[in-house]
């Protein structure tokens, strides 16, 4: 086995001086910890429920973020329950070569932590047994075996991760019981002769342990994120400069001028989602000049009609209750978005002119990250438009806001439908 060890290093040496720089693939593992030998036992001979007296290790390389194998191998002893079973010592050594698969990654890990990680393995190879003060002192036990099990781990630094592991193993072509006081056959033989019936034997190791990763790239294989892989650090310098450019508002509006079909809009124009200045009311008044944005209505009258002012308010009411009037939010902010805050100031206007009406303010979310936060997250987002609210001058006692959350109605795929959830509503009471 150290001759195995050896050349298993020289490997890592190796390929560590020819590793990629996008990311580190080579690893170092070790761990110790619990095993249990499931059977076989011989009658009346038991082993512990958790039995401290395993140590594994194993040097292992990702082919890329998703993909990897390892050889590994492992060390310890199985001894008997004390008290209620007849004394036995086995000691046992294995190595395996395993695949890896990165389950962090298939399961997307990374959308809610950076530091978590689950690792799956599955291989194969053979392991020993030999046996102290058996009945039947014939010897060793050699054996093939298969492994699987699953890592989960716990980034520390870019370089070590915390681990925890179970895995199963199935030996097979096993000789003797895991006590060694009986042949692994369905019937013993009178004399103690190998009757060379070889059955299979089932046992769980449990270990806590370090990953140690190895190369000069910043990260590892299992923490690398892919979309990242395609930009270098001058590339990636030119893409920010050039989204500075592109994020660039110039009328003030809120709308970044690689999206403004409308660059050189009023101060305090009341716009869509491509800067464009809004007439609600189609009467060629456009709403930050219009009296009544939402009621149509001649030049002379400040874009509101002569009469009919009830109309106005059942038409503002249903504007208000039907969602037409809205403030927007950028991913994971309660500050709204520039270009939506005139929404602000026509509920204002129309509490103001409607002194006996009462408001709720709702907030809402997208779908991205954890349910709990993104409830914390609307419920900011309505508060910041209550004081908005407050703060123009609307009392309070009239006032109301709650956090709903998650707006699962719209398409969570799409980044467009996305923006359209992150917002706070208002419902006349």
């Amino acid at each position: 086995m150290k001759k195995i060890l050896l050349a298993a290093c020289a490997v890592v040496t190796f390929h560590f001086a020819e590793a990629q720089e996008s990311f580190n693939k080579w690893s170092l593992e070790i761990g110790a910890g619990l095993n249990k030998p499931m059977g076989p036992l011989t009658p009346g001979y038991l082993s512990p429920t958790l039995n401290v007296g395993n140590v594994d290790f194993g040097v292992r390389y990702m082919l890329n973020e998703n993909f990897g194998f390892k050889v590994d191998g492992g060390f310890g002893s199985f001894s008997e329950a004390k008290g209620v079973s007849p004394a036995f010592t086995t000691n046992y050594t294995r190595l395996d070569i395993q695949g890896i698969f990165n389950l962090g990654r298939a399961l997307s890990f990374e959308s809610f932590s950076q530091r978590l990680g689950l690792l799956g393995h599955l291989g194969g190879g053979f392991g020993r047994m030999d046996f102290e003060e058996t009945r039947l002192n014939l010897g060793d036990d050699f054996h093939y075996n298969i492994i699987s099990g699953v890592t989960a781990q716990f980034k520390l630094t870019e370089k070590i991760a915390l681990t925890g592991d179970l895995a199963v193993i199935v030996n097979g072509r096993q000789t003797y019981t895991f006590d060694g006081n009986e042949f692994n056959a369905p019937t013993q033989p009178l004399t103690p002769e190998n009757p060379f019936v070889h059955a299979m034997g089932t046992w769980w190791t449990g270990t806590v342990g370090l990953n140690f990763y190895l190369g000069k790239a910043e990260q590892h294989a299992d923490w690398y994120i892919a979309a990242d892989k395609y930009a270098t650090k001058d590339e990636l310098a030119t893409q920010i400069n050039s989204i500075k450019d592109m994020l660039k508002d110039s009328d003030g509006d809120g709308v970044p001028d690689y999206l403004d079909q409308e660059p050189n809009t009023p101060a305090g124009a009341r716009v869509s989602t491509l800067g464009v200045t809004l007439d609600s009311d189609s009467d060629g008044i456009a709403d930050h000049e219009d009296g009544c944005p939402f009621l149509p209505g001649p030049a002379a009258n400040n874009g509101c009609p002569v009469e009919e002012i009830q109309d106005q308010i059942d038409y503002l009411r249903k504007a208000i209750n039907d969602g037409y009037t809205n403030l927007y939010f950028a991913f994971d902010s309660a500050k709204p978005q520039q270009y939506s805050i005139s929404s602000a100031h026509y509920v204002s206007t129309f509490l103001k002119k409607n002194p006996e009406i009462n408001l709720e303010i709702k907030g809402y979310a997208d779908e991205l990250g954890p349910e709990d936060y993104n409830i914390k997250l609307s419920e900011r987002r309505a508060k910041a438009v209550y004081d908005l609210l407050i703060s123009s001058g609307i009392s309070s006692d009239r006032l109301s806001y709650k956090g709903y959350g998650e707006d699962t109605s719209v398409d969570k795929t799409s980044e467009d439908a996305r923006q359209m959830a992150r917002r706070v509503s208002f419902a006349i009471q």
